[in-house]
Parts: C-alpha cells; sequence; structure tokens
C-alpha cells in the first residue's frame, strides 16, 4: 500500500514548477502501478500548448475555469469544476486557463517524474528501467 500527501512532495524533485504550471507527482512509474496521478496547477492567462505522443492523459478539474483547444479539429471546450477531458487519440491540444486550475491528471504510461516537454509539448516515453 502507498500512502502520500501532496504536503510531502512540495518542494522534493516530485514538485516540477515552470512559469506556466506546477506539477506534483504523487504516483510515478516507480511506483509500479501502471498509471502515473499528478496535481498540476495552471496559472491564468498562460498558453499551454502540449501533445502528448506517447501517453494517455485524463485530466478532472478541481477547481478553476478554462478552455481546451483541439488543435487538430479546431474545437474549443470550456472547462470549469467537474469538468474531465481525456486525450486518448494523442490529440495535440492547448490549454488556456482564465483562473488558477487545480486539476488531478493521470497518465498512461506512467512518467518517471524525469521527462520534460519537447518543443512540440511531447513527453519523451522513459521507461523505469531505462531511467
Amino acid at each position: 500500500m502507498i500512502v502520500r500527501s501532496t504536503a510531502e512532495i512540495t518542494d522534493t524533485d516530485r514538485d516540477v514548477k515552470t512559469e506556466n504550471w506546477r506539477s506534483k507527482r504523487i504516483v510515478l512509474a516507480g511506483d509500479r502501478v501502471g498509471f502515473s496521478v499528478h496535481e498540476t496547477t495552471l496559472y491564468p492567462g498562460a498558453v499551454n500548448d502540449f501533445w502528448y505522443a506517447n501517453h494517455v492523459e485524463a485530466v478532472f478539474v478541481v477547481e478553476g475555469e478554462g478552455e481546451l483547444l483541439d488543435k487538430e479539429t479546431g474545437q474549443t471546450h470550456a472547462l470549469g469544476p467537474g469538468s474531465l477531458y481525456l486525450l486518448d487519440g494523442n490529440e495535440r491540444h492547448q490549454l488556456r486557463p482564465r483562473t488558477e486550475m487545480r486539476t488531478v491528471c493521470v497518465f498512461n504510461p506512467p512518467v518517471t517524474g524525469r521527462e520534460v516537454h519537447d518543443e512540440n509539448g511531447v513527453y519523451p516515453l522513459i521507461t523505469e528501467e531505462e531511467a
């Protein structure tokens, strides 16, 4: 059994910060459960271009409001508390928070915590064995 709190992750190597967002990686590939779980806070006014070409991601909005743009279709979706979006087709997307947004994200395959978005917003596929 794993029991972990975001408080104990704060300001450790599991707490990744950028100018646009902060991600607390609660469950990672090293935990060997087949998925990873992150609490991610996105800052208002930021424009975030992502493309998880190697992962399926589900995002559940806990707090805040924003807009999701499917860059492949041009379709936009309003997001608020209780919204979930699932990138089951590795869609290129843009997330634009209007207010601070707190989300819970699940990745499959799990991320190791050492991935960095490349110029296309992609996380490389890194397995725990390679890390």
